[in-house]
C-alpha cells in the first residue's frame, strides 16, 4: 500500500553520527528543522514506518512527518545495535511539552513476547512542539513503552525479559533511580488516572504488578488473563487490562486492587480505551480483525453494544476531549480511523505512515 504523508518531512542527519558506542546517553545536538505545532494535535507513531505522524485535529489531515531515521528494516550496513527501529506506543508529558516512545527494536504487531534474545530498547523524549528529538537513552533489555510519572519528574519503563523488570529514570537528567523487579515478561507499563500508582502487565506470569509511585514499593500482584499487555486506565478508577491469549478483559478495581469482573471477548484485544461520558468500553480487534467492538453495562456486567468497522489490525484508541470523536491506529492499514461515537460509523481513514500503532491527542 502506498502511504500518503501530507505536509514536511522532518529530516534527520545519520543516526550513525549522532549515538555514542555505548548507547546510553547521546548528543542531541546537532541542527535539526524545527517544526512549530500549536495547533491541536494527534500524534501517531508509524512503528515499520521509523516516525511520528502528526495530525491536525480541526482539519482531521497530517501536517507533519518526525523521522526517526530510515524506515525499519531499511539500515543495510550499519550497527544495528545504534538504530531506533520499531518505535511503539506514545505518551504526553503532563505539562504537554513532551513525549515519551518506547522503542523495543522488534515488530511487535504479531504479539508482545519478549526480548530473551539480548535485544535492547530505547527511551526517547521528543518535544511536541518543535518535534526534535532531545533524549535517545538505551536500556539494557527491549522494552515497550515510556511513561510519565502524573508529576512529569520520572519516567517508567518495562524489561521485556523473563526477570522482569521496570526502570524508573529522571526525567531531566535520565538518571536511573530505581529498578523494581515485577513478573516475566513486562510490556506495558502504566498510570492510574489518580498517579498513585504504576501497573504492569506481566506477559508471561498473566498478572499484574502494581507499584507505588511514591516510594517504588511492589503493593500487589494481581492475577488476570492469559498473556496480558497492558492495564489501560479509565477515568471510573478501573484499569482494563487486555489480555491476548486470553482474548478477554480483566477490570482492576484501583481503590481494592482486585479484579472486579472479566469480559469475555471471542477475538484477540488489541487495547481497551473507557469513554468517561458515555460510560463505554471500546476494544479493537488485533491481528486479522477491521473493528472496534463496543461495550456498555447492562444489569451490572459489561454488555456488547455495537461495533465499528475501522481498519485491518486495528489497535490503539483515544478519544477528543469533548468525547465525540474516536482515532483508532489500524497496523495492517497504515491508517488512522476517524470514528463519529454517538452514532458508531466510521467517518473517514488518514493514511500514514506504515504499521501505526500508540496514539495521543494534545491540544
Amino acid at each position: 500500500m502506498n502511504n500518503r504523508i501530507i505536509g514536511r518531512s522532518l529530516p534527520v542527519v545519520a543516526l550513525s553520527l549522532l549515538l555514542n558506542s555505548s548507547g546510553c546517553k547521546h548528543d542531541m545536538s546537532i541542527k535539526q528543522l524545527e517544526l512549530n505545532i500549536t495547533y491541536p494535535a494527534a500524534y501517531v507513531v508509524n512503528a515499520e514506518g521509523n516516525s511520528l505522524s502528526v495530525i491536525d485535529l480541526l482539519n482531521q489531515q497530517v501536517r507533519e512527518t518526525i523521522s526517526f531515521g530510515e524506515a525499519s528494516g531499511g539500515h543495510s550496513g550499519m550497527n544495528m545495535t545504534d538504530m531506533v527501529m520499531w518505535p511503539h506506543h506514545i505518551y504526553l508529558s503532563p505539562d504537554g511539552s513532551k513525549l515519551g516512545v518506547g522503542v523495543p527494536g522488534m515488530d511487535l504487531s504479531a504479539g508482545h513476547a519478549g526480548g530473551t534474545s539480548g535485544m535492547k530498547g530505547r527511551v526517547l523524549v521528543v518535544n511536541s512542539k518543535t518535534g526534535a528529538t532531545t533524549v535517545n537513552q538505551q536500556t539494557p533489555v527491549m522494552n515497550h513503552n515510556a511513561v510519565f510519572s502524573a508529576d512529569g519528574s520520572e519516567i517508567w519503563t518495562s524489561q521485556m525479559d523473563q526477570s522482569g523488570k521496570v526502570l524508573v529514570y529522571n526525567a531531566a537528567t535520565m538518571a536511573l533511580k530505581n529498578t523494581i523487579i515485577v513478573g516475566m515478561e513486562p510490556a506495558e507499563v502504566t498510570m492510574s488516572s489518580n498517579g498513585q500508582y504504576a501497573f504492569v502487565a506481566n506477559g508471561m506470569s498473566n498478572t499484574v504488578t502494581v507499584i507505588k509511585v511514591a516510594d517504588k514499593s511492589v503493593a500487589k500482584t494481581i492475577p488476570v488473563g492469559d498473556d496480558p499487555v497492558g492495564a489501560w486506565p479509565g477515568a471510573d478508577d478501573k484499569m482494563y487490562v487486555d489480555n491476548e491469549k486470553g482474548q478477554s478483559i480483566s477490570v482492576i478495581d484501583v481503590n481494592t486492587l482486585t479484579v472486579t469482573e472479566t469480559v469475555k471477548l471471542g477475538f484477540t484485544p488489541g487495547y481497551a480505551a473507557y469513554h468517561p461520558i458515555r460510560n463505554e468500553l471500546w476494544v479493537s480487534q488485533a491481528g486479522t480483525g477491521m473493528k472496534v467492538v463496543i461495550f456498555g453495562r447492562m444489569n451490572g456486567a459489561w454488555m456488547k453494544m455495537g461495533e465499528v468497522q475501522t481498519g485491518l489490525d486495528a489497535h490503539a484508541i483515544v478519544f477528543t476531549k469533548d468525547g465525540a470523536t474516536a482515532f483508532v491506529t489500524n497496523q495492517g492499514a497504515a491508517t488512522v480511523s476517524v470514528v463519529d461515537v454517538a452514532k458508531r460509523i466510521k467517518l473517514k481513514d488518514i493514511a500514514v505512515g506504515k504499521k501505526p500503532n500508540g496514539i495521543v491527542l494534545k491540544y
